[in-house]
């Protein structure tokens, strides 16, 4: 049996003699007994354990970490962390390295479970035991701050329901009342609430394509129709989910009608890992009509937030010679 200081020597060297060596792979960490003079050994490896448990930004950095550790330190053949999808004893693979072999998983509490491969001693289990509370509490602060944003971003949502209603009810309702008859503009406005529930559920999922010209004729319908000559060049998708570019679209084209618009012109192009949605109209320019600003479908400002949420930009600019260009910078490009 090796004296406590030989024991230290040996791992502490880079290279150890190749004599060390054989011995070492005889009877590895992962298989050894639990004896007196590896004690000082195995408190080095369960300490090195809970240092990389808690290294890194996020509880992958420091499984990570603990896998390094192990495959270094403890002769495992090989390290799996297995984490729950949410469904009951569901697990996904999310981690691996080494080779195959027999395997012993280690509960890691909300973290899910780490794999061992290779033949593995009680007290390398134990040891890896004690870095689970750690890596448990991690999971959990990144689970409540998801949560958190979840929340954050559906009250968010709830505001703007709450001024979208505001914004374009109230227009299609004084609408009614101008109107030659009480029920002229009923189902508009009903079909222009439906539109804005549509618009905060796909919020809630920001992610999806929507055909350009599909939207358009949408938009245009939602409209009535459009008193203007109405060019679409664009005839593939763009990175924006259908219900979210709908409504964008149809308070693009009824400010350019406000503006005065006699040709509106929607067209796109690439610029890198980005696409570009135009919509260009001859009317007033940006600022010298308060169209813009108080548009009778859906705000600008909220547009904008709508836009922002699908990972985009709105931006509005005045033309060169006549009219207004909106453009949706969007992320990602639609093959």
């Amino acid at each position: 049996m090796l004296s406590d200081a030989k024991h230290r020597k040996l791992t502490e060297m880079k290279t150890p003699p190749r004599l060390s060596a054989r011995k070492a792979t005889a009877t590895p960490l992962c298989q050894a007994d639990a004896g007196r003079s590896s004690g000082p050994i195995w408190a080095s490896l369960e300490a090195e354990l809970l240092s990389a448990a808690a290294t890194g930004e996020d509880l992958h950095a420091g499984l990570t970490e603990v896998a390094t550790v192990l495959r270094q330190r403890s002769g495992v053949a090989g390290v799996e962390w297995w984490r729950g999808t949410g469904h009951k004893s569901v697990f996904h693979l999310v981690l691996k390295e080494g080779s195959v072999g027999p395997r012993t998983a280690v509960p890691l509490g909300a973290a899910g479970a780490l794999v061992l491969v290779g033949d593995v001693s009680a007290r390398l289990i134990s040891a890896v035991s004690r870095v689970g509370p750690v890596l448990h509490h991690r999971s959990i602060a990144e689970q409540l701050a998801d949560e958190a944003e979840r929340l954050a971003r559906q009250n968010e949502a709830l505001e703007d329901l709450v001024a979208l209603v505001a914004h374009d009810v109230r227009s299609s309702l004084l609408s009614a009342l101008g109107g030659d008859g009480p029920g002229e503009n009923k189902m508009p406005a009903l079909e222009l609430v439906d539109s804005i529930l549509e618009a905060v559920r796909a919020d809630q999922s920001p992610r999806g394509v929507a055909s350009v010209a599909d939207c358009v004729r949408l938009a245009a319908a939602d409209l009535g129709g459009v008193p203007a000559d109405l060019v679409t060049s664009v005839g593939g998708d763009v990175p924006m989910p259908h219900a979210a570019l709908r409504l964008v679209l149809r308070n693009l084209l009824r400010n350019a009608v406000a503006a005065g618009a006699k040709r509106i012109h929607i067209w796109a192009r690439t610029l890198g890992d980005r696409t570009m949605l135009i919509v260009d109209n001859d009317g007033a320019k940006l600022g010298a009509t308060e169209c813009y600003a108080t548009g009778t479908q859906l705000g600008l400002a909220l547009c904008r937030r709508l836009v922002a949420r699908c990972g985009g930009e709105l931006q509005l600019r005045p033309r060169a010679v006549r009219g207004t260009r909106a453009m949706l910078v969007l992320s990602g490009v639609c093959e």
